[in-house]
């Protein structure tokens, strides 16, 4: 008999807005072969319509976004699929509850130089988040630590680089292998 197959990991692609964690995101998922979910659409719509007015939301405000974003976590983790979440997840505690729904949790961090995402969100059109909340989410990021199983990466990088890094992060973890 041989050894079982790893389960897939759950990728949670973060970073702060127009750091491309949606086209990294449903690229990865595409080439791992498992579901990509677009964590702006768990966002309820008071959150939706507070930060399109460019408020900046609060933990509190934040908690049913988490709480259905570790939901597909562990959804995804008991169908043992694996998944590929977009979601910014900018602070350490968010991280950890995602950490706390499935064992099987990876970050990819995608770090992005503010005057980069300034321009990016700038000619962004259609999505919720205005450039003024920018500023909110650079305050708020808490970068990977040490116990966090993941990589951060160059977001200016093109995004096919940048999966192929994921990829093989993603391979070494699932395998058991050094973190990050």
């Amino acid at each position: 008999m041989g050894t079982p197959a790893p389960t897939p990991a759950v990728v949670v692609v973060m970073g702060v807005a127009a750091s491309g964690k949606s086209t990294v995101g449903r690229l990865l998922a595409r080439r791992r072969g498992v579901p990509f979910v677009e964590g702006d659409d768990l966002q309820p719509a008071g959150n939706i319509a507070r930060m399109s007015a460019g408020e900046a939301l609060d933990d509190e405000e934040r908690r049913p976004w988490l709480q259905a974003l570790a939901a597909r976590v562990r959804a995804a983790t008991e169908r043992g699929e694996g998944a590929v979440i977009a979601c910014s997840a900018l602070r350490y505690e968010y991280r950890r509850l995602l950490r706390a729904a499935g064992p099987g949790v990876w970050f990819l961090h995608l770090a992005l130089d503010p005057a980069v995402a300034r321009t990016r969100i700038a000619r962004r059109t259609g999505h919720f988040m205005p450039p003024a909340l920018l500023g909110s989410q650079y305050d708020a990021l808490e970068p990977l630590r040490e116990d966090e199983p993941g990589l951060t990466v160059d977001a200016a990088l093109d995004p096919e680089a940048i999966v192929l890094l994921a990829r093989t992060g993603v391979a070494e973890f699932e395998a058991g292998g050094p973190p990050g």
